[in-house]
């Protein structure tokens, strides 16, 4: 009854603010609600934790645009335990005069709270320096008490750019969207990886990162530059950072990861590549150290993605399954480790496409529910984060 009391509430607020209209409750959905009413900023690319007492963090970024709005900064709420609704939004980080997007919480095995995020230099996505704060006192109110901040320094080395050629030798030619007299895309960006600079700088977050069991930390990571992928990897809890052989393939970016029960490590990526639009996939045999070739699957997509091995096994895929618009966001199940996905739930749809979902997290808590946050956008200066509880023992 509570649970039923807790949805009822939460779609009266959802009608008031403008968007219920659009919402479909699924009968795995068990509460939902928006972290702060809709206001006029510009609201995107939220992640979700949960901290070891029971409560959830979350955090987006937030400013009058993305990359070329100078007052964007990183803004975060927390849900207490038991806590009727979450808490007024707080500052995690600011830039000053410099936009900073795209943060993505972690907590590692020692119990630190990691936030990365990027701050996008001269306004260009391919300029951004990734950067992190930590913290081991963020239980209390407000904002967490960060105790450390740096940036995360990579230098990928030739073997990046040999295997960036490699890969693109074992895709064969594409010339599509290319005139005669205009350079081939391949031959563009195998010359990008060779350059120092190009391959060390505008590596950006978005998903957040997992832990391996052996207890390597892989930190997923694209560039809007190379338009391709690569993982951070740390074999000390965070202390120290080194990049992988990239994740190659003609755009697959923001990559989501989940790990096999062979070891297996597992990327679904958004399509930033030619259409048809559809979610790329790549594996690692070696815990993340090099890739498979980025493959594209038979799931529509427009953007980011998610990704997540549950403890029952079965896995979580979320995401806009549409090429042409933002306007559905959709969950599927899998139970072979996402080499098929036999059911799909619709958790939002606009189909006057009026209104768009994008940017989901996705996580397990302790208690076997999954938590999922987005961007939602109900027309100009109408956005906020929707944070949303599914129970996976009610998708039959």
């Amino acid at each position: 009854m509570r649970q039923k009391l807790i949805l009822l509430a939460s779609l009266l607020l959802a009608f008031v603010q403008g968007g219920a209209q659009n919402t479909v409750v699924s009968p795995a959905v068990v509460q939902q609600e928006f972290i702060f009413p809709f206001q006029g900023e510009h609201t995107h690319g939220s992640s979700i934790v949960q901290l070891s007492n029971g409560d959830l963090l979350a955090a987006w970024f937030q400013g009058n645009g993305e990359r070329g709005a100078d007052d964007v900064r990183v803004m975060g709420s927390r849900l207490k335990k038991g806590a009727k609704g979450w808490a007024l939004p707080f500052l995690m980080a600011d830039t000053k005069g410099i936009p900073d997007c795209n943060p993505t919480l972690f907590v590692n095995r020692e119990g630190k709270l990691f936030l990365f995020w990027i701050a996008v230099q001269a306004n260009q996505w391919e300029y951004s320096v990734l950067r992190f704060r930590t913290s081991v006192d963020f239980l209390g109110e407000g904002a967490p008490k960060w105790n450390w901040q740096d940036n995360i320094l990579l230098k990928p080395d030739e073997g990046f750019a040999n295997e960036v050629a490699k890969k693109f030798a074992e895709m064969g030619d594409s010339h599509a969207g290319w005139a005669s007299y205009a350079p081939k895309y391949d031959d563009m960006i195998i010359a990008a990886s060779k350059d120092k600079m190009k391959r060390s700088l505008g590596w950006m977050t978005r998903i957040h990162p997992i832990t391996l069991p052996t207890g390597r930390i892989l930190l997923p990571l694209y560039s809007d530059g190379l338009n391709m992928s690569m993982v951070a990897i740390s074999d000390d809890n965070g202390e120290t950072w080194r990049p992988s052989l990239p994740i190659v393939g003609r755009g697959p970016i923001q990559p989501a990861l989940a790990v096999r029960k062979s070891g297996e490590v597992v990327a679904y990526m958004r399509d930033s590549g030619d259409a048809p639009g559809r979610v790329w996939v790549s594996s690692s045999k070696d815990n993340g150290d090099s890739w498979a070739l980025a493959k594209k699957s038979d799931i529509p997509n427009e953007a980011s993605v998610e990704l997540a091995a549950l403890k029952n096994g079965k896995w979580l895929f979320f995401g806009n399954d549409v090429s042409d618009g933002r306007y559905r966001l959709s969950l599927y199940l899998s139970d072979d480790e996402g080499n098929s996905w036999y059911k799909k739930e619709v958790i939002e749809y606009s189909p006057d496409r009026k209104n768009s979902f994008s940017y989901p997290c996705l996580i397990q808590t302790a208690d076997g529910l999954v938590h999922l946050t987005y961007s939602y956008a109900a027309g100009r200066q109408q956005e906020s984060i929707r944070h949303i509880v599914i129970d996976p023992s009610k998708i039959k």
